[in-house]
């Protein structure tokens, strides 16, 4: 164990200090339109990764280096970058045109009332066959742009609602990374997390539908729901999301996209064989803010670990919360503040793993149980958190199709994993205890 040092957190106040002040700043002060998209996030993290370089003069500034290096060095920072790339490649070969026509398509059988909701829904389903939130929010953002652009409804409401059908599977799947981290943590086998996990998530989930629903009678519709749709372009992305909902692997899924939607668009004389190789590198460009997020998280929670900044947030929460209650709360809030450490929900239950077995020992908690309440708080965490891979992803796939939005016009429509949080406590504190043999 590395001596605690609480002033090794410090990054960290700095960077929410620069991201959300100086959102506040331009978007209520100086009443600059869509304020908190032109926060320099990278410019953020930048500063707070000199914050940490200034600290802790023990170690030489090569030292420094080679402890950031060792952060990066990990398979989910490596995996989200792949999934970053091809994802980026795959919305620059079937373009807008693409996604409107799947927009327009759904909006044909479906009344357009409840197109956010089956926009969740699906969502929902995608996300727990295929296991992966930045997937499923790669795939079906564009789909939810064209829905908002067609009929009228508010886009953060749209987003909102696919991120939060995106963290349901991420909960809840069985080859979901957060799912495998927190049984081979906790110990337990993974169907019986999921019937520990299900009866918190799904009245989240039943609650969030009919929000959604009551949300979209209350809209005022424009009559822009009807529009030309080309049936061969809806293959790509039909491809895609049946692959998701089966449990094809995510890079799988993205390949077959690229290389069915670059046929078709190649077959229809849509595009020439060189516009289409400069369309993927473009797509794949657009995913670099996004990409290097996850690499300057990566090597200042490197620099936080090694100084001893997440020892003084395990010793705090140890001390705080006391009984058996309280102490699953704590396991709550201590992959939570890891997952805002670290923007990673997996390697926030990978690092909250080993206290939280011994406090559930402690405690008396079962580790099917200790098991659940890691793994949906690190969703709930993850879910809002305004500079996640999740959110990030969602604004890349907005801003690739021709439309501006931040993460703070998403954040109130989030209702899932705000309703989340609610079901999770009603379960700890509320709910009498199940009987174990």
């Amino acid at each position: 164990m590395k001596k605690s040092r609480p002033i090794a957190l410090l990054p960290i106040l700095v960077f929410l200090v620069i991201y959300v002040g100086l959102g506040v700043i331009f978007e209520y002060v100086m009443k600059i339109p869509m304020g908190f998209y032109n926060i320099p996030i990278i410019i953020a993290f930048l500063v707070a990764i000199l914050v940490a370089c200034l600290q802790n003069r023990e170690l030489k500034f090569d030292d420094k280096l080679a402890v950031m290096a060792q952060g990066l060095a990990d398979k989910n920072i490596i995996t989200m970058i792949l999934i970053f790339m091809v994802a980026g490649a795959f919305v620059g070969v079937v373009g807008r045109s693409s996604a409107e026509s799947v927009a327009y398509f759904m909006l044909s059988i479906i009344p357009a009332r409840f197109a956010v909701a089956v926009l969740f829904i699906v969502a929902c389903f995608v996300s727990t066959a295929m296991g992966s939130s930045v997937g499923t929010i790669t795939l079906i953002t564009p789909i939810a742009v064209s829905v908002s652009a067609a009929s009228g409804f508010s886009l953060p409401l749209c987003v909102g609602a696919v991120m939060g059908g995106a963290m349901f599977g991420d909960n809840l799947s069985f080859i979901s990374d957060t799912t495998i981290a927190a049984c081979n943590g906790q110990g337990c086998q993974m169907k019986d997390k999921f019937r520990e996990n299900f009866w918190i998530a799904l009245p989240a989930a039943l609650v969030t539908l009919v929000l959604i629903v009551i949300m979209s009678f209350q809209a005022d519709l424009s009559n822009a729901v009807q529009g030309s749709y080309n049936l061969i372009q809806i293959i790509p992305y039909l491809l895609v999301l049946i692959g998701g909902i089966v449990g094809i692997n995510v890079f799988v899924v993205l390949i077959v996209g690229i290389v069915t939607g670059s046929i078709i668009m190649l077959a229809t004389g849509q595009i020439v064989a060189v516009d289409l190789l400069s369309n993927m590198g473009s797509g794949s460009a657009g995913m670099f803010e996004t990409s290097m997020v996850a690499i300057l998280v990566s090597a200042m929670c490197a620099l936080i670990r090694e100084y001893g900044g997440f020892e003084a947030l395990l010793g705090f929460i140890r001390r705080v919360f006391k009984g058996k209650k309280a102490g699953q709360l704590g396991m709550g809030l201590l992959v939570g503040a890891m997952d805002i450490a670290t923007a990673n929900n997996t390697v926030a239950i990978v690092m909250a793993n080993p206290i939280a077995k011994e406090m559930a020992e402690e405690y008396g908690v079962t580790p099917r149980k200790s098991a659940s309440i890691l793994d949906t708080f690190s969703c709930i965490f993850q879910g809002i958190i305004p500079y996640g891979a999740q959110m990030l992803v969602a604004i890349a796939a907005v801003v690739d199709m021709g439309t501006k939005i931040s993460a703070f016009d998403i954040i109130p429509y989030l209702w899932y994993p705000f309703l989340l949080l609610i079901s999770s406590l009603i379960f700890i504190f509320v709910l009498p205890e199940k009987k174990t043999k």
